[in-house]
């Protein structure tokens, strides 16, 4: 008699651990689980405009882009006025970024001065890697140093970058798409 009181002692204890464990597995689910981002939508046509309307160079923006990107960066910065980090801008500075369908980030960089040291600073320290060339236009290629952001850089009366932790061909794609906005 004593056997089957451990026994039924035993298969309690196992019963309410089991009863204990369901709550603390579907808490420990709830509260771990990553949650997609939510991405914020930004119509950058009126950003875009004023940029085209100020700048002294043709301000580039994707046009005939598929279904399923999103602008979630757009900035126009006259030549001295506060930058993003409030230091005064080297150059009259327009930047366009993008999420691709895949989520993906791709932007678009152009300063009419100051180019070399912006050129460094958006390709992250980036090295020259030969060049492609996207409807007549030939586009300089940058790795950073890292090896994970590729850029495509065109030098003018003002630099302009294309640039993305994306294969060298979607960043073509991409600048394929770029044309001057109408102030």
């Amino acid at each position: 008699m004593a056997r089957q009181q451990r026994n039924s002692t035993a298969t309690h204890m196992i019963v309410a651990m089991g009863v204990l464990m369901v709550p603390i597995a579907l808490i420990v689910a709830f509260f771990t689980r990553t949650p997609e981002p939510v991405v914020q939508h930004l119509d950058y046509a009126p950003v875009a405009r004023l940029a085209a309307g100020e700048a002294t160079f043709p301000v580039l923006v994707p046009a005939h882009l598929p279904q399923g990107w999103t602008a979630t960066r757009a900035r126009w910065t006259p030549e001295g006025k506060p930058n993003v980090n409030g230091e005064p801008a080297a150059g009259n500075t327009w930047q366009l970024g993008m999420l691709s369908p895949e989520r993906s980030y791709v932007a678009v960089e152009q300063r009419d001065a100051s180019q070399e040291l912006f050129i460094q600073q958006v390709t992250r320290g980036g090295v020259a890697q030969g060049t492609s060339t996207i409807e007549g236009a030939v586009w300089q290629r940058y790795l950073s140093e890292d090896g994970r952001t590729r850029s495509l850089v065109q030098r003018g009366v003002a630099a302009t970058i294309v640039s993305g932790d994306l294969e060298y061909e979607a960043l073509e794609a991409f600048a394929s798409t770029l044309t001057a906005a109408t102030p």
